[in-house]
């Protein structure tokens, strides 16, 4: 009923357009838009009656997340406040003054942490021509593959690392004692790019206008770090000057 109800009132838009204040191209982009439910609606009815009426869980290859948005998908939280969300991952890495110097958003599922270091040190060493001397991440990032891989290229390993007799060792160094109070601030910084220059929720349709959002929010997070910098730096310089 209620999708012989859209169908009518589309082919009325389709016939009567003229009548409308839109342009015929704005007239075919609200049709795409009512074809494109009209489309999933009877996989959107199964997947109700199977998961909500019959109690049987629906593959997650099957699922339909939105409506409107087909890269959206389901992350894993495990937390009281959140257990599952749905969006991207996004994954950011930044330096000691707090730029974000890496990112990456992600259309499928994200990889395990782990296998996230590499690729993100890689990308840095290749961005930047620079190598990178020392990194400090959460527990999620360590591996034994990370571990031997941070030794062989001579990268200082300051990632918590998951046993409890491995993390009584690490803490008798001062360094590794220091990148993770350096790295406890990261949690603060995603709140702050999230909150003050990413849009909550990111209110751009696919996924490559989201890739899009983050880019220019990353650009405009570390302009404003950068004159934050330079504004203390001038601080600091009169205040010795006095």
């Amino acid at each position: 009923m209620v999708r012989g109800h859209a169908r009518r009132h589309r082919d009325l838009l389709d016939k009567h357009w003229a009548q409308s204040q839109w342009t015929r191209p704005q007239a075919e982009q609200v049709l795409r838009r009512i074809d494109s439910i009209l489309e999933q609606l009877p996989r959107a009815r199964h997947q109700a009656r199977q998961r909500i009426l019959a109690g049987e869980l629906v593959p997650s290859r099957d699922k339909i997340l939105s409506l409107y948005d087909k890269d959206v998908r389901v992350i894993v939280r495990n937390k009281a406040s959140a257990e599952v969300e749905f969006g991207n991952s996004l994954l950011l890495g930044e330096n000691l003054q707090g730029l974000i110097i890496d990112w990456e958003l992600f259309r499928e599922s994200a990889p395990a942490y782990s296998a996230l270091l590499p690729q993100s040190i890689g990308r840095m060493e290749a961005a930047y021509g620079r190598k990178v001397k020392a990194v400090g991440a959460d527990r999620g990032f360590d591996s034994r593959t990370n571990q031997l891989g941070l030794e062989w290229e001579g990268i200082y390993n300051g990632v918590c690392p998951r046993s409890p007799f491995q993390m009584a060792n690490r803490c008798r160094s001062w360094k590794f004692r220091w990148l993770q109070r350096r790295r406890s601030q990261t949690d603060g910084r995603i709140g702050i790019f999230k909150n003050g220059f990413l849009d909550q929720p990111v209110r751009w349709k696919g996924f490559a206008g989201r890739q899009l959002r983050v880019s220019w929010s990353v650009l405009v997070h570390n302009l404003w770090v950068l004159v934050r910098l330079v504004q203390s730096q001038a601080e600091q310089k009169e205040s010795a000057a006095a």
